[in-house]
């Protein structure tokens, strides 16, 4: 005889559908970091075909957001409690997020395809060293959602300043560059582009981050980051 209640079977479903849901973030996340490590390898190899690959790869991030849209439809009509509610909302932004973070490295493959027509540049060295950092940027969030971390969604948000100084400087260097010698303006400008792509997927992951942190805590309120990106006033 079956002595469960009504309520028990429903309860065991949502806890099932969240990780699920769970499941499908990190499985998104992992895959968006992926992309974004292999858009600024191809900016190395100088490889066309490579680069609409990772283009081509961006289809599988839009894919699994609209799987985890309609996923958390389904258990918003469930009708969830607090922390289930904050489940549902964290989840429908952190997967924006990360579909923005799969569009900014396709971006940045797209971008390899024009660069790869110009002479190499050096500065290739310091976007690969940018993408790398927010490429670990989101790992490390995605891990932090996993685990319900705070404190490690409170050490990569205050990361992004690194992030930002980063960016800065390589774009300080790009601008030198174009100015001691305007043959290289074109392959530069791409760079650049390329640069704030990487660093906008830094604010993607802080994004993320303070989803952790108010699905944790509860709290939306934060205090102001430290923006290390002056790149404004230049």
């Amino acid at each position: 005889m079956n002595t469960q209640q009504p309520h028990e079977h429903i309860v065991r479903s949502m806890d099932e559908e969240q990780q699920r849901l769970k499941g499908e973030l990190l499985r998104m996340g992992g895959m968006a970091a992926d992309q974004l490590l292999a858009a600024i390898a191809v900016v190395d190899l100088r490889d066309d075909d490579a680069a609409r690959r990772v283009v081509e790869a961006d289809a599988a991030i839009d894919r699994l957001e609209q799987e985890t849209s309609q996923d958390v439809m389904k258990l918003a009509l469930r009708g969830p409690l607090a922390r289930d509610l904050r489940e549902i909302l964290a989840a429908i932004r952190i997967a924006s997020d990360l579909e923005r973070i799969g569009d900014y490295a396709a971006n940045v493959a797209k971008r390899s395809l024009a660069l790869n027509a110009a002479p190499p540049l050096p500065q290739i060295r310091g976007l690969a060293a940018l993408g790398e950092l927010a490429a670990g940027q989101v790992r490390r969030v995605m891990d932090a959602y996993r685990d319900d971390d705070a404190a490690a969604a409170t050490r990569v948000r205050d990361a992004d300043a690194r992030v930002d100084a980063q960016y800065t400087g390589l774009f300080r260097e790009l601008l030198t560059y174009m100015m001691e010698d305007p043959r290289h303006i074109t392959g530069c400008t791409h760079l650049l582009f390329m640069a704030k792509n990487i660093e906008r997927i830094g604010d993607h992951a802080t994004n993320i981050a303070e989803n952790v942190l108010f699905l944790v805590t509860g709290e939306e309120s934060f205090p102001p980051r430290d923006k290390r990106d002056t790149t404004s006033g230049v």
